[in-house]
Formats: structure tokens, sequence, C-alpha cells
């Protein structure tokens, strides 16, 4: 069984995830959690639990060390498009609206741009397939999204009903167009706008399934300190959450992991050479992608976490509860 392939486009049947009974085949009118990687096993192991006893046992599948293992791979997926997306040049045109003549329009009348463009046809055909009734996947036009001509899928209750309304995908696009491409992308304009657009759609996938994944992680944490979680929730204290849920040495770990892997897959591997190539031969350098890591993708993430704790009493049902 391929771990690895996204849950929304698993076939049916047989120990893959079930689809629904029903005859009608809607989609949800919310999108739910970031593409990759709520392996079928997961969701397997999930269902498993659900029914064994009438019981409803997440804690395997909740538990941080898992979970960790997830953002780690999803890593690797940011690290690798970023690095492809720096090949060309930022191609300021692509972002402009009407910069490209594509033929979309908002409900304004306002012509979208090219990567506006591309980033709504791509939902809109991912959409088809059940991508956004994953509940680690969010729709950047979660309006547009369609209906299904795969029938949905069945996913254990995970998170809490306020997870549906958490999504942030606008932050994240200002910050990838304001921060993350000029850091990463060489001034200038190379008219390969349609190689750069495309990439731009592969980053802002992976970019918000990471930083949304903070509804898992946030999730995990009220478990395993169920006491501490649910007094600073019911006092709507944002700053003691903050404190509560944020682990330095881990995250100085993640950073010092990106790090490594942006000096690892940033450059020519030369098996005849001893050493590295020098800093100024990568492809990205690793110290912007650690950074980046550091002043946007955790503190995104982590905001993500309290907000998803700030709600997570508000529907206080059994399925929710240890």
């Amino acid at each position: 069984m391929n771990l690895t392939q996204p849950s929304w486009q698993r076939t049916t049947g047989g120990q893959h995830c079930r689809t629904s009974r029903s005859g009608r085949w809607q989609q949800h009118s919310t999108p739910s959690l970031p593409a990759r990687q709520v392996s079928c096993r997961t969701i397997a192991d999930l269902q498993t639990a659900s029914t064994a006893q009438g019981t409803r046992d997440m804690s395997a599948s909740l538990k941080l060390d898992n979970i960790r293992s997830s953002l780690i791979r999803q890593e690797d997926s940011i690290i690798f498009t970023l690095i492809e997306r720096a090949q060309f040049a930022l191609n300021s045109v692509v972002y402009e609206p009407g910069g490209v003549d594509v033929p979309a329009f908002d409900k304004d009348g306002r012509r979208y741009s090219l990567l506006e463009y591309l980033l709504r046809e791509t939902e809109l055909l991912h959409g088809r397939v059940r991508r956004y009734t994953s509940p680690d996947e969010h729709a950047f036009y979660p309006d547009a999204v369609p209906t299904l001509v795969l029938p949905p899928l069945e996913y254990p209750s995970i998170l809490a009903p306020a997870a549906k309304s958490i999504n942030i995908n606008n932050q994240i696009m200002e910050l990838y167009l304001k921060s993350i491409l000029p850091a990463i992308a060489a001034p200038g304009d190379d008219g390969n706008y349609g190689s750069a657009g495309t990439l731009d759609v592969l980053a802002l996938q992976a970019l918000s399934k990471r930083i949304h994944y903070g509804k898992f992680v946030a999730e995990a944490k009220l478990r395993a300190k169920p006491e501490e979680y649910t007094a600073l929730i019911k006092a709507q204290d944002t700053a003691g959450l903050m404190d509560l849920l944020t682990d330095v040495e881990v995250e100085q770990m993640v950073i010092e992991r990106v790090r490594l892997k942006a000096a690892t897959f940033g450059q020519d591997i030369n098996p005849g050479l001893q050493q590295r190539q020098a800093a100024g031969r990568f492809k990205i350098q690793p110290d912007v992608l650690a950074s980046m890591y550091d002043e946007m993708i955790m503190p995104l993430t982590k905001e993500v976490q309290v907000e998803y704790l700030l709600h997570r009493l508000d529907h206080n049902d059994g399925d929710q509860q240890q």
C-alpha cells in the first residue's frame, strides 16, 4: 500500500477508505484540512478504532510522534517545490490582475491574475475528485469547489467541528507573494510565466497543508494534557495557550533540520567530491528556508493551533471527548 498517496486520490473498496452509501455525491459545504499526508493507513486505523467495541480510540493516530513524522515529510514537499520555483525569475506579471489576459473574472468583474486563474482551475479539477473533502485539505477558493464526480469518503471524527471554519489561506497567499517569493526568486522577467505559476500553485498547496496541520497538532496536544488546555480554553487565554503549546527545543530542531535539508537538496551532488559546494552555489540559500520556517511557517501554524483550541469546546459532544 502506498502510504504517501493522498487520501483523496485513493480508490475505494477493500481495506481502503470507505465511501458513502448515500446515492448523492455532494461536496461538503465547508472545506477541511490541508493534500498528501493523512495516509490511508491512518484513516483505516481510525475507522478500526471507531468501530471496535463501539468505542472511538484516536490515541495512536494523534500521537505527537506520528504527527511530527507527517510534518517532516511535508517539509520535503515544501523545500523541493521552492527550490524548483527558484530556477525562474520573479515574473511579477504572473501576479498582477490582468497582467495576462486569462479568461476568468471575479464576482466584481476584475480579471484574475495568472496565478489566481491557475490556482482556481486546479482547485476546480481536484475538487471534483474529492480533494477538499479530505480533513487535511483547504481550498483557496472554497466557494468555488464543484460537485463531486467520485463518491465522498467517510472520514472518522478526529477534529472538533470548529476546525471546519478555520481557513487562513488568504494570509498564506499574502505571505507567499510579499515575503517568500521575493526571497527565493531572482528579480526580473524571464518569460516563463506558465512554469512559474504552476510551481506557485504547488508551493501554495504544500504551505497550506503544513500550516493547517496545526489543527491536528493542537488536538493531539490537548489530549496529552487535557486539564491544562481545558482550563486555558475556558478562560479564553490566548497568551496562555500559545505559551503552553510552544516547545522552543522542538522548534529549534525543526529549523536546523530544514536548514540541513535545504543545503542537501539545494545542490548538485557529485559523488566524487567529499565536501559540499560553497554556500554561493546553493540553489536557495539554506538560511533563507530556515528563516522562512522560523519567522513565517511555524508562527502561522501556531496561530492555527490557538484558533482551533479557542473554539475546541464550542461543540462539547461525546465524540470529541476522551
